[in-house]
């Protein structure tokens, strides 16, 4: 069975600039917010996030880095496959900053739960908000909620949420894969990528 698109690429492209413009709503220009997406798709979000935030302000520079949280998940051991830690890439202080913690899709909680985990390496931040571009509301394991949030998918059974980038899967879209066993092949493939486990 074919997924069912979700967001096609004019809709992706309008969602986060609605994000965006939610970010400057809250923290004007950004001044001591630091934005941090997390590998190993997360970052992929959050370079966009941060390119649209340049032109929108004008503002070459914002406080961004990329967090690898791979032994810090409670499944790393449990992979059939060695673990391969990502790169991290954060090169100041946390400490009393406010930190927008990016991911492309929310499902369990237990990829934010191992971020803020990984977060405390680099300091004490004086506040910590979550930015997803999917929020799959049900079946989530731990009490985690996004502060802003591009789109709600009430998914249900084993069905699959694949986020695709035009910079690494040729187009912007969203996908909802079926519950059939071509749905779940096709979502394996993304398994712990775009689908927050």
């Amino acid at each position: 069975m074919e997924p069912l698109p979700i967001l096609a690429s004019k809709a992706f492209g309008l969602t986060i600039g609605r994000l965006c413009y939610q970010l400057i709503e809250d923290h004007g220009d950004l001044e001591g917010v630091a934005l941090i997406g997390l590998q190993p798709r997360g970052i992929l979000l959050a370079r966009r996030l941060r390119a649209e935030l340049a032109r929108i302000l004008g503002k070459e520079r914002l406080q961004y880095g990329e967090l690898d949280i791979t032994f810090h998940r409670d499944d790393f051991r449990h992979r059939p496959t060695t673990a391969t830690p990502n790169v991290t890439n954060l090169d100041f202080s946390l400490d009393d900053r406010k930190v927008v913690l990016v991911d492309d899709v929310l499902f369990t909680g237990r990829t934010i739960r191992a971020g803020l985990d990984a977060l405390l390496a680099f300091g004490r931040p004086a506040s910590v908000q979550l930015l997803v571009l999917i929020d799959r509301r049900f079946r989530r394991e731990l009490p985690i909620q996004p502060d802003y949030v591009g789109r709600w998918v009430d998914s249900i059974g084993e069905q699959l949420v694949t986020v695709e980038w035009a910079e690494s899967d040729g187009k912007d879209q969203v996908l909802l894969h079926s519950t059939s066993a071509e749905g779940r092949e096709a979502g394996a493939l993304n398994q712990g990528t775009s689908n927050d486990r």
